[in-house]
């Protein structure tokens, strides 16, 4: 849970209307630990609100599209959000399980990758890095 981010504010910096649902959906990614699937978001949110599944999907593209959250890749078809880097969350790589399916945030100190850095070396433009490290987690490797 982040009792740093102003989640109104994070869309009001972006131009977006702040809706019930907008915000709601932000709230769920922003007040987990780790990145969820839009599947999740929506269970989530289906507890306690009459929001349908395209609406979740919509919302997160736009979300993404502004660069509020992120979409991080789990090698398939399927992703995962959380919230994108800003003032109170560095970037840091993920743990994607190969067997769960359960995706974890990294301590940034633990695969550092300085984009500043790429840029010198790299003659286009870097919008994005992105580092997951794939394995099992230690709940898979104990069953």
């Amino acid at each position: 849970m982040c009792h740093h981010c102003d989640y109104r504010q994070m869309l009001m910096s972006v131009d977006l209307e702040t809706t019930p649902n907008r915000l709601a959906v932000l709230e769920v990614v922003g007040n987990n630990s780790y990145p969820l699937s839009a599947g999740d978001i929506f269970k989530t949110l289906e507890r306690s609100s009459s929001i349908n599944r395209v609406t979740v999907y919509r919302i997160l593209d736009r979300l993404v599209a502004e660069g509020v959250i992120e979409r991080l890749s789990t090698g398939g078809r399927a992703a995962y959000f959380g919230l994108a880097p800003n003032e109170h969350h560095r970037p840091h790589p993920h743990f994607y399980c190969k067997s769960c399916g359960q995706m974890d945030c990294l301590n940034p100190e633990a695969l550092n990758i300085e984009a500043k850095a790429m840029q010198k070396t790299f003659p286009g433009r870097i919008d994005k890095v992105e580092v997951r490290v794939d394995g099992i987690c230690k709940n898979c490797l104990n069953r």
